[in-house]
């Protein structure tokens, strides 16, 4: 299996240890990731301006249409709104004619049967659990993980097609083929905050505190993400937006650590494999402790 890998904007700088562990996960499981030069995938801009939104996306797909292959992302937000504008070309006859003229003077063009896929589907799906867990060495039993799906590769479904909205299993199946006992928690659905993350930080966190909060009482050990933004927001740097500014002359006090682990699924996914050791915080609990 061969796909152009679309690793989004933040994770070369935010998170380059989910990109590379990704990366390995997925070479030790006979998949492909052809690292290419991509623009962003226009997610950002999409309530500024539909039409730059969608082009953005556009272009980033024909380039992968151009080298010949289909697009795997680690990004549930790109994920999404590659699949978003995907939809919204099949849609509207008008923006994909303007789209079309945009792409033309590169030599470009937007191939709707292009596919996008996530790092989960082609886990669960295209490599398949049964083959994952015979990748699996050091099974991580015993971990009770909380796995967090994020709202971009759910919503909207009718464009995304990741799993069912109100009930998805795609998460919890493959984390169980691992070793670890998934949770059923309340908030595991709803959004992290991130996206008012620099608008009203003060709900941002509260939004995240609640996520914290809604995995501890189900018992997590670890709340585990599989999205680029997710993480930022959930992992120790998104609470920096409490703390209060250095005096004239002094240094930011140390983050503080989140109530409990959050990492991305394929760090979990790279321990058990028999890639990486487990982290400190994240080792099974001992019988009797």
């Amino acid at each position: 299996m061969t796909y152009a890998w679309f690793p989004g904007c933040r994770i070369p700088f935010h998170l380059p240890g989910y990109g590379r562990q990704s990366l390995a996960v997925l070479a030790a499981l006979g998949v492909r990731p052809v690292e290419m030069e991509f623009n962003c995938c226009g997610y950002p801009v999409r309530h500024q301006s539909l039409f730059a939104s969608v082009l953005s996306a556009a272009r980033a797909m024909a380039v992968a249409t151009r080298a010949g292959h289909d697009i795997l992302t680690p990004c549930k937000c790109c994920f999404g709104h590659l699949r978003f504008a995907q939809a919204a070309l099949s849609e509207r006859p008008d923006l994909r004619a303007a789209v079309t003229d945009a792409l033309r003077p590169e030599g470009l063009r937007h191939d709707p049967d292009l596919t996008v896929t996530h790092l989960l589907p082609v886990l669960a799906r295209e490599v398949g659990l049964a083959a994952v867990g015979k990748a699996v060495i050091r099974p991580l039993p015993g971990i009770r993980a909380a796995a967090h799906y994020g709202c971009h590769a759910l919503r909207p479904s009718p464009a995304t097609r990741f799993d069912d909205p109100l009930s998805p299993t795609i998460f919890e199946d493959l984390l169980r083929t691992l070793g670890c006992v998934p949770v059923s928690w309340t908030l595991r659905l709803e959004c992290c905050g991130q996206p008012l993350a620099g608008k009203n930080d003060r709900l941002a966190m509260a939004l995240a505190r609640s996520k914290y909060d809604s995995a501890l009482a189900a018992g997590a050990d670890v709340l585990v993400t599989a999205c680029t933004y997710c993480q930022m927001q959930l992992g120790a740097q998104a609470l920096s937006c409490e703390m209060a500014a250095p005096g004239k002359g002094g240094s930011p006090p140390p983050k503080p650590e989140p109530p409990l682990p959050v990492t991305p699924v394929s760090d979990l996914l790279g321990a058990a494999m028999g890639l990486w050791p487990l982290g400190d915080r994240l080792a099974p609990p001992k019988a009797g402790g």
